[in-house]
């Protein structure tokens, strides 16, 4: 499975313009394909949910093109039903799609013929199909009964009258029905049966509505009269404002990481109900600036969030962002009111609470209802994301804890936003890694230890890791071709370095491992594909707060490539000969000159050979020859380099 390792961050800060709302969307596409008139939209979002709606209006005879380089498009309307009466079409896991669609289809008069993914099969759509066989229409279910794929037959649609429908499964029902129903003629009264969830989403449907023309009477949230004759009409033009949703981890990234970050594309005017989002973190303490098309988000006074128990149900889709800023707060959260999510792209609750367990939290799963008390230390994971697009953005945040968080299947992100994580970097403020490499005794080792403690910074002597995975490894008792315990033991190594010294699992192993069976082991394990890819993840997991100095071969090219300060330390084989010979002589230890020297070259050529990240100095590595420096010298030409931690 794909993976992306999201590195530990210090903070978060900047602007990000979002893209186009996926609600707005796609309700956009279908009026203006149902409408009069040609409409010229703007702002489109870019996502698959998206493209399976133009497909699908292309396929029923809509004509459409996007202008090169943009994202406006020009739709030509075709007046009212689909002039293709003969289709089959795929959608995906686009519910904006499919449900709207599923009505529209129903109402057109005929024969289609609608599927998407397995998980697309999973999703209930009885309630509205049940609504619209009230109005005459002829819908068969081709798999399991209440559930896509759908067969839609020619058939006599009754105009007006009394539909029913029930809204505490889903708003898209009662969307879909709303936006069909202007193709009857007739006038017709929507009655929901039960409490309507998700209003937000039905408010933005009829604003929709409006602008195309079709003006709905409401009673309340329970009655709706949709008039007779009603039309859809082009206005012209419609901007897509910006995905209020998405806006909802930008602004939890300024909550917690103290912020301020700037979202841009909604705002007090937006017809979008999850701007409401920003109500809720104002509860949590979080400072909250908003404009016309604009919202900013800054961490509480205190920086802490605070501790919450709401009913979410306005907000369903950026409540899951709640969920994962519990983990922030100064106490146990209880998010109310949720059962729409376990009919959306997965069972969202049962997700969560999964994944919120994986990184430590203590999680209580009901029908509609999470309680999330927040781990007093965060843990590394990987996150599953169950090809759900808002799991796999909300736990990107879990990385402002300082860790490194991998997201599976990253790339389910493409329904909504594909360029997400990109966005995410730009106002992300990553744990700075200095990084040192350099060829065999050219003292980098020396200078890494010493760069760190004045900095304050955490210190990885890479070379040391296979020796102590051995060590560890023999201790356990185990075979040093044990691969898959040894990886097991590699992942969690318990090593840190301190004052120049080595410790394992808080024992100063120093001298132990450089012992003859230590060197011996390390040789072995590191042949052991499955170790070597457990210490990389190690390895990376030393990045910590307020900064990380790496010292090691490959540290630059391999372990840390985003580090914003890489040193290739070096000195002439002559000098690191020389030094090596007084440190020998110095501790009383026989020593020829000449046999070092040809030792140092001999391994510096093999260094460089290597078929697999040979070692070289790096196009954007600052050269450091320490031939003519003293070690004060070199720890302050790296110290004035260093990158500021934030």
């Amino acid at each position: 499975m794909e993976f992306l390792d999201l590195v530990p961050l210090t903070g978060a800060r900047g602007r990000v313009r979002l893209p186009g709302s996926k609600s707005i969307s796609n309700r956009v596409l279908l009026l203006a394909a149902l409408a009069e008139g040609d409409t010229d939209i703007r702002d489109l979002l870019a996502s698959d949910d998206v493209e399976r709606m133009l497909d699908a209006l292309r396929a029923l005879g809509v004509h459409w093109t996007r202008r090169a380089g943009s994202d406006n498009y020009a739709v030509r309307g075709v007046g009212s039903a689909f002039p293709v009466k003969a289709a089959e079409l795929f959608l995906g896991n686009a519910g904006t799609a499919f449900r709207p669609l599923t009505a529209a289809l129903a109402l057109c008069g005929g024969e289609y013929r609608l599927s998407g993914v397995p998980r697309m099969h999973e999703r209930p759509i009885g309630d509205l199909v049940d609504a619209l066989r009230q109005a005459g229409a002829a819908i068969d279910y081709l798999g399991n009964e209440g559930y896509p794929p759908l067969a839609i037959h020619p058939a006599s649609v009754r105009a007006g009258g009394v539909l029913k429908v029930r809204g505490d499964v889903s708003s898209q029902f009662l969307t879909a029905l709303l936006m069909a129903l202007p193709l009857t003629g007739g006038e017709t009264v929507i009655e929901v049966v039960g409490e309507l969830i998700s209003k937000p989403y039905i408010a933005i449907t009829l604003a929709l509505m409006e602008r195309f023309g079709v003006a709905v009477r409401r009673d309340g949230w329970a009655r709706f009269t949709v008039p007779a004759g009603a039309r859809y009409r082009s206005p012209g033009t419609v901007y897509v404002e910006g995905d209020a949703s998405s806006a909802s981890y930008f602004l939890a990234a300024g909550a917690i990481g103290g912020g301020p970050v700037r979202v841009e594309g909604v705002g007090r005017d937006s017809i979008q109900g999850d701007v409401r989002f920003a109500e809720a973190l104002a509860e949590l303490g979080v400072r909250i600036d908003m404009g016309p098309n604009w919202i900013a988000a800054r961490a509480p006074e205190n920086g802490r969030l605070r501790a919450f128990d709401m009913d979410l149900n306005h907000i369903p889709d950026a409540a899951m962002t709640l969920a994962v800023a519990a983990l922030f707060a100064d106490g146990p959260c209880t998010l109310r009111n949720i059962a729409s999510w376990r009919v959306k792209e997965t069972d969202r609750i049962a997700a969560m609470a999964t994944e919120l367990r994986k990184v430590g939290a203590t999680v209580e799963e009901g029908a509609d209802y999470l309680k999330v008390a927040p781990p007093a230390r965060l843990r590394v994971a990987a996150i599953d994301t169950y090809d759900d697009h808002r799991m796999a953005m909300c736990f990107s945040l879990v990385s402002l804890g300082g860790l490194r968080v991998r997201i599976n299947d990253p790339k389910c992100v493409n329904k909504t936003f594909p360029t997400y994580f990109e966005r995410f970097a730009e106002v992300a403020e990553a744990v700075p890694v200095l990084a040192i490499d350099g060829p065999s005794a050219s003292g980098k080792g020396t200078v890494a230890a010493r760069v760190a403690r004045a900095l304050g910074w955490h210190y990885l002597d890479s070379g040391s890791l296979y020796r102590l995975t051995a060590l560890a490894g023999l201790r356990a008792g185990l075979a040093l071709d044990d691969e898959p315990a040894l990886a097991a033991i590699a992942a969690a190594l318990p090593a840190s370095f301190e004052d120049g010294r080595v410790w394992l699992d808080g024992t100063d192993v120093t001298d132990e491992i450089r012992s003859e069976a230590c060197s011996a082991g390390a040789s072995r394990v590191a042949a052991l594909p499955a170790v070597r890819a457990a210490l990389l993840d190690r390895q990376r997991d030393y990045r910590a707060a307020p900064g990380l100095v790496a010292e090691g071969r490959d540290m630059g090219s391999v372990v840390f490539p985003d580090a914003p300060l890489k040193v290739f330390l070096t000195a002439t084989a002559e000098a690191r000969a020389s030094r090596r010979h007084k440190q020998l002589m110095e501790k009383g230890m026989a020593a020829n000159m000449e046999s070092l020297l040809d030792d140092l070259r001999e391994r510096d050529a093999r260094d460089a050979a290597r078929s697999v990240a040979p070692l070289r100095r790096l196009p954007d590595a600052v050269l450091l020859d320490t031939t003519d420096m003293d070690v004060e010298q070199a720890v302050s030409f790296v110290l004035e380099r260093a990158p500021v931690a934030s």
